[in-house]
């Protein structure tokens, strides 16, 4: 009973810093510390030896390089002509479908996805361009902005994801394997965005009016040849992981290359660009090296006060089973999301949570493609999702107006979660037939 109160304590402290308004960083180095000092009365002197060799360890990681590269190849890209070619080159293929540009929407996140790796980038620049056009042309406010909030989370699952990367470093599982999990299961979930979107569009046809002239095969084609840039991009960074190639970490390398080559020679690449471009991946990165300092850090403090063990032994004690645990852990997630971002969410809950799942018989790789739903759902929850947030400023909108049009997305997410959960093959397969075990 004792050792439970320890938990409780633990939580308690937890839930004082971040309220208080701490800094993630701080709060989770102050939770630790006290909690080491209080509850097993370590004296500091201890706790600064185990620090040190922990913070070197955890910063040190080679895999951990492919973050830095990731975010500032994703930023040189929010400052060239890519998001403005997508939008251009996907608008004649879409004319046909039900929802016609509304669809832009849906397959201009994934696609801008799978170069950038972040969900708030690929909400903010792909909402910069389709939102004023779809506005412009009649659409439906609520369907263009909650298909904007759901498809914008995307970037986090389709690979290159930066989460991956933490997970897989926190985890111990191939970062390779993360990434090809994640593909099949982005593909569902735009394709659940995309049917819900031509059904709605069949039932009231005034969600997406008919415009101008029917594209031509040339119109097509342009479209095709705008998109160009983007496949190669795209094919280069996976093609060089999927086929063993290179690593994430040097795939990430020759993603900044290629695209530093692209905005050069189409003369979209100055001293301004690179310097914004470079000052911001130095700041995300940081960012996110800082909280996995001190999360492991946590880490370890918690097994030190065997908070983990613990709270296993006390779940093992309903006897819940695996449906039952997952169940349970959704719940968390998602309240978990209401007050904190994706890394925050990861790093904090794994001590927790990955012993649970391993001992429930789940494999881990599944397990961090449902841990990267679970971040998707919470950039869609109030009330500090950031898609709402972000898709507050670009439109100017009342908050809750944008919760109402995200509703149907955040469902459909959940329907994907429970899919994924009935059928763990559709995480599965795709890694297993690529890296055969």
């Amino acid at each position: 009973m004792e050792s439970l109160y320890v938990a409780a304590g633990v939580l308690g402290l937890i839930i004082l810093f971040l309220g208080l308004g701490v800094w993630v960083f701080s709060g989770l180095l102050l939770v630790s510390i006290v909690g080491l000092a209080v509850f097993i009365d370590m004296p500091l002197a201890r706790i600064g030896t185990i620090l040190g060799p922990i913070m070197i360890r955890s910063s040190t990681g080679w895999e951990l390089s492919a973050i830095p590269m990731f975010v500032w190849m994703g930023e040189i890209i929010l400052r060239t002509d890519i998001s403005t070619r997508l939008f251009r080159g996907l608008s004649p293929l879409t004319y046909h479908l039900p929802g016609r540009l509304l669809h832009t929407n849906i397959a201009g996140s994934a696609i801008f996805a799978a170069i950038c790796g972040s969900s708030a980038a690929t909400t903010a620049t792909v909402g910069k361009i389709t939102v004023p056009e779809l506005e412009r042309r009649g659409y439906q406010k609520a369907l263009t902005y909650g298909s904007l909030a759901g498809a914008g989370s995307l970037g986090l699952l389709i690979p290159p994801s930066i989460i991956m990367i933490v997970y897989g470093v926190i985890a111990e599982v191939s970062i390779a394997r993360l990434f090809a999990a994640g593909i099949l299961p982005g593909i569902m979930i735009a394709g659940f965005y995309s049917t819900y979107i031509m059904i709605v569009s069949l039932l009231f046809p005034s969600v997406a009016p008919a415009e101008g002239e029917r594209p031509t095969a040339g119109d097509m084609l342009r479209g095709v040849v705008d998109l160009m840039p983007i496949g190669l991009l795209i094919t280069l960074v996976l093609g060089a992981i999927y086929s063993g190639i290179a690593t994430p970490s040097e795939t990430a390398a020759v993603g900044v290359g290629v695209t530093m080559a692209y905005t050069a020679v189409t003369g979209q690449m100055n001293r301004k660009v690179f310097r914004e471009s470079l000052f911001a991946s130095v700041h995300t990165s940081c960012m996110i090296s800082a909280i996995m300092i001190s999360a492991a850090f946590m880490s370890t403090a918690m097994g030190f006060m065997h908070v983990p063990q613990d709270i296993s032994a006390a779940i093992s004690q309903f006897d819940l089973s695996p449906f039952a645990l997952i169940a349970l852990l959704t719940l968390l997630y998602i309240v978990l999301g209401m007050f904190l971002e994706g890394v925050s969410m990861t790093v904090m809950s794994l001590p927790i949570t990955l012993p649970l799942i391993m001992a429930a018989g789940f494999d881990p790789i599944w397990f961090g493609i449902f841990l990267i739903l679970m971040i998707e759902l919470a950039q869609i929850t109030p009330p500090i999702g950031f898609n709402l947030f972000i898709l507050q400023d670009l439109t100017r909108t009342s908050i809750t107006r944008i919760i109402v049009a995200a509703s149907p997305f955040f469902l459909l997410m959940c329907v994907g979660v429970l899919c994924i959960t009935v059928w763990p093959e559709i995480v599965l397969w795709l890694p297993d037939q690529l890296y055969s075990k």
